[in-house]
């Protein structure tokens, strides 16, 4: 919410006080240069007689008029100095945008600490009513395509008090350039952006799932300004196995064509037959460029981390989710973003699950291109 400062009325009594002020001045002013320009005139003309025309004597009265108008003339500027600190008192405050919280919503049980990143967002489409005061956090999962994040996102969105966006980012108009990045982030965080996850009038985090790549990457200096600024928490979510990322991406991209579910493209299913039928497709990969892209791909979400770590922010792995049987990194995403404890569920099936020999189609030129390098391990990795 924002603290509303408003600008100082002008008062007419000023106005008119500091009007009569000159007036007085000036015309005071006026007669002491006429007596002093007599004065002069009377010794140029070099009068023989002056007996009879003899230069006006500077009265005392003149003496305590010119006092009057010194003590008038700073009690003017004392005035208008007094004004001039309150409107620019004003345009300040209007310049930095002060943010602070609701006085009626202010919690007594929130850590100092905490207070950036604690909001109480009010929406422009409709009242949250009886949970006005419900603090709110905001977050974004930061990741890349086919790394599971669609799958974290619907075990968030399992959660009764969490609201996870979706690609927000995905339609190019919404990521042209920072501006409408920031109206569009700014509509989430308002409680303003509306789908089928949307639990907006008493939900406790809300969010959205940003790939790095879509206008991400290329703003990454001014976004994490707002970041800051706003008190958003990043969740990066990447896989350590690139290599089963690369091959999702592949099929993924050729069921766009083949449509391999009754005629229709799914890039998450439901069902097992379902995961059957699209792992299926084998994907050959390119060897000769292998090693680069495993290698820029791991230097880019590297360098995504660290750009960002001035933030709050954790870091999950696909794999430590997929294979902790105790939900132990469930937890720590619920405590990260202080949600009452819930077990989280998603009914999504994993499509691909073999070893990764029975799921490329040129299996050998990829072994013998990755043996003996640091990425060797991903060939035998899950």
């Amino acid at each position: 919410d924002t603290l509303v400062i408003k600008p100082p009325k002008k008062s007419p009594l000023i106005l008119v006080i500091l009007l009569f002020v000159m007036v007085c001045g000036v015309y005071i002013c006026s007669i002491y240069l006429n007596q002093i320009s007599t004065h002069k005139k009377v010794k140029l003309l070099n009068i023989k007689d002056r007996e009879f025309i003899r230069p006006p004597k500077k009265p005392p009265l003149i003496l305590r008029m010119m006092v009057i108008l010194l003590f008038v003339m700073a009690c003017g500027v004392y005035i208008c100095s007094i004004y001039s600190i309150q409107i620019s008192a004003y345009k300040i405050a209007e310049l930095l945008k002060i943010k602070v919280m609701d006085q009626q919503c202010n919690a007594t049980n929130i850590k100092p600490s905490e207070i950036p990143y604690v909001h109480y967002p009010k929406p422009k489409t409709y009242n949250r009513g009886e949970c006005t005061c419900n603090p709110v956090r905001f977050f974004a999962i930061l990741s890349l395509q086919r790394t599971g994040s669609g799958w974290f996102e619907t075990l968030l969105n399992s959660h009764i008090n969490v609201t996870s966006n979706g690609e927000v980012f995905t339609p190019r108009e919404r990521r042209t350039n920072i501006t409408t990045i920031v109206k569009t982030m700014n509509k989430v965080y308002r409680l303003d952006w509306f789908n089928s996850a949307s639990k907006n009038e008493c939900t406790a985090a809300v969010g959205f799932k940003w790939m790095i790549n879509q206008g991400f990457y290329r703003h990454r200096r001014q976004i994490l300004k707002y970041f800051k600024k706003r008190g958003i928490s990043s969740i990066f979510l990447f896989r350590k196995n690139i290599l089963r990322r690369m091959i999702s991406v592949l099929a993924n991209s050729h069921d766009k064509d083949a449509r391999s579910l009754n005629g229709t493209h799914q890039s998450h299913v439901y069902s097992r037959r379902e995961a059957r039928t699209l792992a299926k497709y084998k994907p050959t990969i390119n060897a000769t460029f292998l090693l680069s892209e495993l290698r820029q791909e791991a230097e880019e979400t590297a360098e995504a981390i660290d750009f960002f770590k001035r933030t709050r922010h954790m870091v999950l792995y696909y794999e430590d989710l997929i294979n902790n049987r105790t939900n132990l990194n469930l937890k720590e995403v619920q405590e990260f973003l202080r949600l009452p404890y819930r077990e989280l569920s998603s009914s999504q099936v994993k499509i691909h699950t073999a070893p990764l020999s029975m799921q490329i189609q040129n299996w050998e030129a990829v072994r013998e291109a990755l043996e003996g390098t640091s990425y060797e391990r991903f060939l035998y990795e899950n």
